[in-house]
């Protein structure tokens, strides 16, 4: 299966977890899919009022000059140990 196929797959099968991930897989989870299809984090830094807009900012602007396929690896592996 190519790296597409699964990130796409593990994209569906972590909506199917039997318990959610705590805020902190979560956040990794979001900045993991940001960094596979976006690349680096751009736009400005969300205010301090924006606590939740600040915390995913920061998670992705924190895997900075991480190649898009090995986020996408990240996310695929991630996504897998959360089933298992």
């Amino acid at each position: 299966m190519s790296l597409t196929a699964e990130f796409e797959q593990a994209q569906i099968d972590v909506k199917q977890l039997d318990q959610r991930p705590g805020n902190d897989v979560l956040l990794r989870l979001y900045a993991l899919y940001k960094q596979g299809t976006h690349g680096d984090a751009t736009g400005k830094r969300p205010g301090v009022f924006d606590m939740v807009g600040r915390a995913k900012y920061d998670a992705w602007h924190a895997l900075a000059g991480t190649a898009q396929e090995d986020a996408q690896r990240q996310y695929v592996a991630l996504v897998a140990d959360l089933r298992s």
